[in-house]
């Protein structure tokens, strides 16, 4: 009888003690848990930062958004205009630009990204006229969606409209990148800022101008960049009479006169 009452004490003892065992037990679990999921965060963590870290060094290879977008004219196709920058660089070493006018003048075309289509017509691509006169010598590069913008008129001297994006497309060479080439129209660049084709109608910079130096025979010309740096220059083999006419080379440098674009030239024909 009282091992009985001692048994039955036992279990008794036992079944209180049971919930708190079991409470510790839980607990015990929860903890585990708990660290666990705290581990495997800061896994994730380390992993993803890793992951983070790969990734901005794979992207690398793309120019960051400052290379690729001009904030002061938007309209501007920036790697483009660096393509074109580089094949200046290959004109001004190789000796063309000294050859005959129509081998060099292709080659300027080619510098620009822009085919030789003497035969097209014009608004059809029609580039026999583009470093020609007086007027068509800034080469331009800008962005697809900018090619079809017209002149509203705030380009004075040039035909309200201009739509230049057909020709455009079709004679732009596109192995330079997106965007198009174009030989716009000089006249207004002899005020700051700009107010010609290229900064107002495209919105654009320039990637090179034309400009004939005013010596004796204006016989020589030069490629400057969008400040007037010097890029390249060249004296066609073939003399004065194979160029554009006279009054054309000495207009082209009568409107770039007292501008920065002038600078270059002026300073090769006082060193003649």
């Amino acid at each position: 009888m009282h091992l009985s009452r001692l048994a039955a004490a036992s279990l008794i003892i036992a079944s209180a003690s049971l919930p708190q065992v079991s409470s510790f037990a839980l607990s015990r679990s929860n903890f585990i848990s708990q660290i666990s999921l705290l581990s495997f965060a800061a896994q994730r963590s380390n992993a993803s930062n890793t992951e983070c870290n790969a990734s901005s060094t794979d992207k690398e290879a793309t120019p960051p958004l400052s290379q690729m977008y001009d904030a002061q004219y938007p309209g501007t196709a920036v790697q483009r205009l660096k393509a074109v920058h580089e094949r200046v660089k290959v004109i001004a070493a190789d000796g063309t630009l000294n050859g005959p006018w129509e081998e060099a003048r292709r080659r300027i075309l080619w510098a620009g990204g822009l085919r030789d289509l003497p035969d097209a017509a014009p608004g059809a691509g029609y580039t026999g006229h583009s470093f020609n006169d007086w007027n068509h010598v800034d080469l331009t590069t800008m962005n697809d969606e900018i090619a079809d913008n017209q002149n509203d008129g705030s380009v004075k001297g040039i035909a309200v409209g201009n739509r230049l994006g057909n020709g455009i497309r079709v004679a732009s060479l596109p192995e330079l990148g997106s965007g198009g080439s174009w030989s716009t129209c000089a006249m207004g660049c002899n005020q700051d800022p700009p107010n010609d084709v290229a900064h107002i109608q495209f919105r654009s910079r320039i990637a090179f101008k034309l400009v004939w130096v005013p010596n004796k025979q204006y016989d020589t010309f030069v490629l400057v960049d969008d400040d007037g740096k010097l890029l390249a220059k060249g004296k066609p083999s073939d003399g004065p009479d194979a160029l554009p006419h006279l009054r054309e080379r000495m207009m082209n440098f009568k409107i770039m006169e007292g501008s920065k674009y002038a600078s270059a030239a002026e300073q090769i024909a006082k060193e003649a």
